[in-house]
C-alpha cells in the first residue's frame, strides 16, 4: 500500500492498489495532517471516481472537517475555488493522464499550495498504514455541501487575458474524453473562436484514445483535424485538463519549453523585467527568450513543488515545464493548461500571424523529446557517463540529475522516481549535432554487447 504514496500525489491501479477503503483513510489523515475545518472536494470523470470521491469525503466528515464538494471539474478549477473562496484545503480525485484502471488524490492546502511526499503525502501515508487517527476535530462528524465553481473559474481564467484582443480564431480541441470536454466550453462561448471539438464527450474508460498527449499515437487525430478543417491551432489536454500541448496550424507538435517561450513573451509584455521560472529540461531557447525581452529566467528542477516553492520566493509571474505544466502567479501560483492556451491565443492574435511564424524566432534549436531507457544501476550509469564528459572538458552540473553542456549542444540525464529508468533530453544546434550527441550518450547509457 505505501507505494501509492507518489512524490506529488496518491496514485494507483484501482481496485488492485487504490480502494475505496483506503480512500477513506486517506480523507481522515490528511484532517488529521492539515488540522482543517473544512475540505473542498473535487473528481474528474474516470469510472472509479464517484466510488472513490464519496468515500474520501466521508473520511474528511469522520475526521471533524466539514466538505465542499465541487463535483466534476478539472484540477486547475479545483485550485481555482480553493484559492478563490479561501479553503483552507483542497482534494482532487483524479490520475491525470494515467490509463482508465488508474486513479488517485492530489491535495493541496490554503492557496492551493501542493502537498509533496516530504511534506503532507507521507505523513497521510503514515495514518494510513497504522489504522489510527487522533480523535475527530471539535468530536463532531462533519457535514456536506455543494457548489459549482465552474463558471467563475471560467470568468477567472479570462479576466488574465485581454479577451477583446483575441480574433476569431478557428481552434481544434482534443479533450481525450477528459475534463476539457466539461471547462472548454465554459470559456469558449465568451470568445469569438470557432472551436472544432474532439472527444468532448466525458467518459473514463477513454474510448478514443488515452488522454497523454505527451505520447505522439494520442495527437494524430488532432494533427489530421487541424490540417482537414483549416484550423489556426490545435490544442490537446489530458485527462484532468491541467496540462495543454499545442499543434501549428501545419500539424506540428509544439514542445512544452516552446509554449513556456511563448507565453513569456506574453507575460513580459504585460509584467516588464519580471522573473520567470523554468525548468532545466526546456530548450536554451527559453532563457535566452526571457533575457532577451528584459526578464529574469530563473532555472529550477523539474516538477511542480519546486516551481511553485520558486516562484513564490522570487515573485515570478510565471513558470513552464517541457512536460505541459503552466504556472501563474495570478492564479495562486497553481498550474493551468487553460490559461497558457488563452495566453498564446492572445498573442497569435495580436501579431496576426500564423502559429508557427510566432514561434519562428524562438524556436531556434533541434531536441530528442525524452528517450527513456532501462538500466540496471542508473547510478554507475551516471557516474560513467559524468566522468566522460569532465574528462571532455564539458560544463557539468547537478540540479537535477545529471546535465553536461557544450557551447553547441548538451544534455540532461536523469533518473525516474518510481522505476529503473534513465531519462535521457538532448538538445542541439542542428540535427546533425542533435544526432551524433544522443547517439554518443545512449553509446555510454546502454553499452553495445
Amino acid at each position: 500500500m505505501g507505494a501509492l504514496f507518489k512524490a506529488y500525489d496518491i496514485r494507483g491501479v484501482v481496485p488492485d492498489d487504490l480502494t475505496p477503503e483506503i480512500a477513506h483513510k486517506v480523507g481522515r489523515g490528511l484532517v488529521a495532517f492539515l488540522q482543517t475545518d473544512i475540505v473542498a472536494v473535487g473528481r474528474d470523470m474516470r469510472v472509479s471516481g464517484p466510488a472513490l470521491s464519496a468515500a474520501l469525503i466521508e473520511g474528511i466528515r469522520d475526521q471533524g472537517a466539514d466538505v465542499v464538494d465541487v463535483g466534476l471539474v478539472s484540477s486547475d478549477a479545483l485550485y481555482f475555488a480553493v484559492g478563490k473562496f479561501g479553503y483552507p484545503a483542497g482534494a482532487m480525485i483524479t490520475a491525470s493522464h494515467n490509463p482508465a484502471e488508474y486513479n488517485g488524490i492530489k491535495i493541496c492546502r490554503e492557496e492551493a499550495r501542493p502537498l509533496s511526499l516530504e511534506e503532507g503525502i507521507g505523513q497521510i501515508r503514515d495514518f494510513v498504514l497504522a489504522g489510527e487517527f487522533p480523535a475527530p476535530l471539535g468530536g463532531r462528524r462533519g457535514s456536506v455541501s455543494q457548489r459549482d465553481v465552474l463558471d467563475a473559474y471560467a470568468e477567472h481564467v479570462l479576466g488574465l487575458i485581454d479577451a477583446s484582443k483575441i480574433r476569431p480564431l478557428k481552434i481544434a480541441i482534443d479533450a481525450g474524453n477528459g475534463m476539457a470536454g466539461e471547462t472548454v466550453p465554459r470559456v469558449f462561448k465568451h470568445l469569438p473562436c470557432e472551436v472544432v471539438p474532439l472527444y468532448f464527450e466525458l467518459d473514463g474508460s477513454f474510448p478514443n484514445h488515452p488522454a497523454n498527449p505527451l505520447e505522439p499515437e494520442n495527437i494524430k487525430d488532432l494533427q489530421r483535424a487541424v490540417i482537414e478543417q483549416n484550423c489556426d491551432l490545435g490544442a490537446a489536454f489530458d485527462g484532468d485538463a491541467d496540462r495543454v500541448f499545442l499543434i501549428d496550424e501545419r500539424g506540428q507538435f509544439v514542445g512544452g519549453d516552446m509554449t513556456t517561450a511563448m507565453v513569456s513573451v506574453s507575460m513580459l509584455g504585460r509584467s516588464p523585467g519580471a522573473a520567470i521560472v523554468y525548468n532545466l529540461i526546456c530548450s536554451r531557447s527559453v532563457p535566452e527568450t526571457i533575457e532577451r525581452l528584459g526578464g529574469r529566467p530563473i532555472r529550477t528542477r523539474v516538477g511542480h513543488s519546486y516551481i511553485k516553492a520558486t516562484m513564490r520566493q522570487e515573485d515570478a509571474v510565471f513558470g513552464g515545464e517541457h512536460s505541459g505544466h503552466f504556472y501563474f502567479r495570478d492564479n495562486w501560483y497553481a498550474d493551468s493548461g487553460l490559461i497558457a492556451l488563452l495566453t498564446v491565443l492572445q498573442l497569435v492574435s495580436e501579431a496576426n500571424q500564423p502559429l508557427s511564424a510566432v514561434l519562428r524566432p524562438l524556436d531556434t534549436r533541434v531536441r530528442s523529446g525524452e528517450i527513456n531507457n532501462e538500466v540496471a544501476d542508473p547510478p554507475s550509469v551516471m557516474s560513467r557517463v559524468e566522468a566522460t564528459y569532465r574528462a571532455r572538458g564539458a560544463e557539468i552540473d547537478k540540479l537535477d540529475g545529471l546535465t553536461v553542456e557544450f557551447p553547441d549542444w548538451w544534455f540532461n540525464l536523469r533518473s525516474s522516481n518510481t522505476q529503473p529508468l534513465l531519462r535521457l533530453n538532448v538538445e542541439a544546434d542542428n540535427p546533425e549535432l542533435l544526432r551524433r550527441g544522443t547517439e554518443e550518450v545512449l553509446s555510454l547509457v546502454v553499452p553495445a554487447p
